[in-house]
C-alpha cells in the first residue's frame, strides 16, 4: 500500500467512532491516546450501548436473551470497543454475571434446562470478565470448567459435554483462546500455567487447520469462515483469527500464508475492506452496513498486515 494512499485510509478511519479512533492511534500510529479511550463511554457507540442498560444491570431480557442484545453479547461488544475497563456500570454488570449466572458445574450457564455449561460462552465470559476486573474468586469455577473441557486435539468444542464431540471446533477454540489471553494479560494467577499451556495447544490446533482448512483434506471447512464480519459474536472467521494472533504478538508462521493471501485479495480497489457478513439476530443498533466499506474490517486488516507482513 502506497504511503499517501495509506494516509488517506487512516484519515477515513479517524473520521469514524471514537472507539475506532482510539484503536487506530493505538495499533496503527503507535500512540496510545487514553483521552480517546475515556470518551468511548460518553459518546458514540459506547454511549449508545450503555444507554440500553436496564435498571437491574442487564441488557435485553436477560444474560443470554435475545441475541444479540443480551447482557452477554453487549458486554462482549463493549469490551471489543476498548471502552475503559474502569467504567463502573459495566463492572457492576460483570460482577453480577459471574456471581449469579453459574450452573451446577461452575460454568456460566444461561439455561434453566441444561445442566451442562457451554464452554464457548464461558470463553467469551472469561474474556470480558477479565477485562473489566472481575474478582478472581468469582472466576475460579469458570477457569476450572474451561480446563475440564480441553480436548485431546488441543482445542475446545461447546458440544463436548452435551453431544459427545470428539474433535474441537475452531469457533469455540478461538473464543476460549481470547478469554485465556485476557485473563493472563490482566494478571490473574489461578491455574494460569495450565491455561497458558491450553492456549498454546489451541494455537497449534488453529495453525494445523491453516485457519480454515480441513487438516485431513485441505478443503475449506465452511465458506462462511472466509467472510469478514463485525461484530463476530461467537462466529469464527479468518480475520478474527489473524487479529488474535497479532494481538498476542505471534510470529509469522508459514501456515498463516493462505489466510493472509485471502485477506489481501479482499481489499477493494479503494484500499478498504468490506463488511461481508452480518449474523442474523436483534441488535441495539447497526454500526456498519453489509456490502459497504467497513472501518472495523479495514482497521483490523491493516493492523494484521502491519504485524505479519509490513514489519
Amino acid at each position: 500500500m502506497k504511503l499517501n494512499k495509506e494516509n488517506d485510509i487512516v484519515k477515513w478511519l479517524l473520521s469514524g467512532d471514537v472507539s475506532l479512533q482510539y484503536q487506530v492511534h493505538r495499533d496503527l500510529l503507535s500512540n496510545d491516546r487514553e483521552d480517546l479511550r475515556e470518551r468511548i463511554a460518553t459518546e458514540g457507540w459506547g454511549k449508545k450501548f450503555l444507554a440500553k442498560r436496564n435498571k437491574n444491570g442487564h441488557w435485553g431480557r436477560a444474560f443470554y436473551q435475545p441475541k444479540w442484545t443480551s447482557t452477554h453479547y453487549t458486554l462482549l461488544d463493549l469490551k471489543n470497543l476498548s471502552i475503559s475497563p474502569k467504567t463502573q456500570a459495566v463492572r457492576d454488570s460483570v460482577a453480577m454475571v459471574v456471581r449469579e449466572c453459574k450452573g451446577p458445574d461452575g460454568g456460566i450457564n444461561p439455561s434453566d434446562l441444561l445442566r451442562q455449561s457451554d464452554v464457548c460462552i464461558n470463553g467469551m465470559a472469561l474474556n470480558y470478565a477479565s477485562y473489566f476486573g472481575a474478582n478472581e474468586e468469582d472466576l475460579k469455577s469458570i477457569v476450572d470448567f474451561i480446563l475440564s473441557e480441553h480436548m485431546p486435539d488441543g482445542g475446545f468444542n461447546c458440544h463436548s459435554n452435551r453431544k459427545g464431540a470428539v474433535h474441537s471446533s475452531i469457533h469455540t477454540t478461538l473464543s476460549v483462546m481470547e478469554g485465556i489471553t485476557e485473563y493472563i494479560n490482566n494478571g490473574y494467577k489461578y491455574r494460569a500455567k495450565e491455561l497458558v499451556k491450553a492456549e498454546a495447544e489451541s494455537k497449534e490446533f488453529l495453525l494445523l487447520h491453516k485457519f480454515y482448512q480441513s487438516h485431513r483434506t485441505g478443503e475449506v471447512m465452511d465458506k462462511k469462515m472466509l467472510m469478514l464480519s463485525y461484530p463476530s459474536r461467537w462466529r469464527y472467521d479468518i480475520l478474527r483469527a489473524l487479529d488474535y494472533f497479532r494481538a498476542v504478538n505471534a510470529k509469522y508462521d508459514e501456515r498463516m500464508s493462505d489466510a493472509l493471501s485471502i485477506l489481501i485479495k479482499k481489499c477493494r480497489a479503494d484500499m478498504k475492506w468490506p463488511l461481508q457478513a452480518k449474523h442474523p439476530g436483534q441488535t441495539h443498533f447497526e454500526m456498519e452496513i453489509p456490502g459497504k466499506p467497513s472501518r472495523w474490517n479495514t482497521l483490523r486488516s491493516m493492523r494484521v498486515l502491519k504485524h505479519f507482513i509490513n514489519t
